[in-house]
């Protein structure tokens, strides 16, 4: 029998494995000590890791290992910590008026913390994650509030909503005052609509009457909205002044809403929600950047 003596490398010297690809020989290079010795040190690590911790599956069960320890104690732990921790804070939430959680850093974290998870629930899928609204539904981040943007304005409309059957709910109307029962013409409507852009500013139609526009405006929208247009939160009109419109500016969109009337609809929240969630939210929106 044949001696099969390892093959010397000519350029390194050291043995190949007489393994060949393409005349490229691998050379049989051993593991560094130091690795070989961290490698067995991580095995010795786990097996006592197996035997001291829970480790291995079984058909109904685990190893408890020689610790007994469990990480669903700690979380159990720390659940009933943070629930007794939310109750001493929403219980000192619930007492405090309104006007005062802002004196308290504290209290107006967690306020400021529990009104974002419960708008991310119940009132971003109309005003948006972000609270920028969107058309019909408005933008909670300007100073254009329709009912009034204190933050007793606003947890009063959270708590009872808008137009939507309770007593104590936001009410206003704007009426249809064109179409086939309306009170004014089609070219009046057009008339109308002009002006009310041009309180705001916006371009009109070449030609439109202004003057009359505004004759038109006087006799049926200024009872609402005030002679300059710059609406009544009683009332819940809005200022047709400004830059923020709940439908649109656009002339076709005015057109639409003076011959259909608007008469958007909220829920009140506290057939929903905890009085606590409820001044969470209103502290919360008052916050966004619009509350006044």
């Amino acid at each position: 029998m044949a001696d099969h003596h390892p093959e010397i490398d000519a350029a390194t010297g050291r043995a190949t494995t007489g393994h060949e690809w393409d005349g490229i020989k691998e050379l049989n290079s051993p593991l560094p000590k130091w690795w070989l010795y961290i490698f067995y040190a991580t095995i010795v690590w786990s097996i006592g890791y197996w035997i001291v911790y829970p480790a291995w599956p079984l058909v109904t069960n685990y190893t408890k290992g020689a610790f007994g320890y469990a990480s669903r104690q700690d979380v159990v732990r720390d659940l009933d910590a943070l629930k007794a921790l939310r109750a001493e804070r929403s219980a000192a939430l619930a007492r405090a008026d309104l006007a005062d959680i802002a004196k308290d850093p504290t209290l107006l974290t967690f306020a400021l913390a529990q009104g974002k998870a419960a708008f991310g629930d119940n009132c971003a899928p109309c005003h948006g994650l972000s609270a920028t609204g969107t058309r019909g539904f408005p933008n909670l981040r300007d100073d254009s509030w329709l009912w009034g943007g204190s933050i007793q304005d606003i947890h009063q409309t959270i708590a009872h909503g808008i137009r939507n059957g309770d007593d104590r709910a936001r009410q206003g109307n704007m009426p249809a005052l064109g179409g086939p029962n309306g009170v004014l013409k089609p070219d009046e409507v057009i008339t109308v609509a002009n002006f009310v852009r041009s309180l705001s500013g916006q371009s009109t139609r070449p030609g439109a009457d202004l003057a009359k526009g505004k004759e038109l405006f006087i006799a049926n929208c200024a009872a609402c909205h005030g002679e300059e247009g710059r609406g009544n939160r009683e009332l819940g009109a809005p200022n047709l002044t400004g830059r923020n419109w709940v439908y649109g500016s656009d002339e076709r969109t005015i057109i639409e809403t003076i011959n259909n009337g608007r008469g958007g609809v909220m829920p009140g929240w506290t057939t929903r929600l905890d009085e606590t969630t409820v001044k969470a939210l209103a502290v919360y929106v008052h916050a966004l950047g619009g509350g006044q």
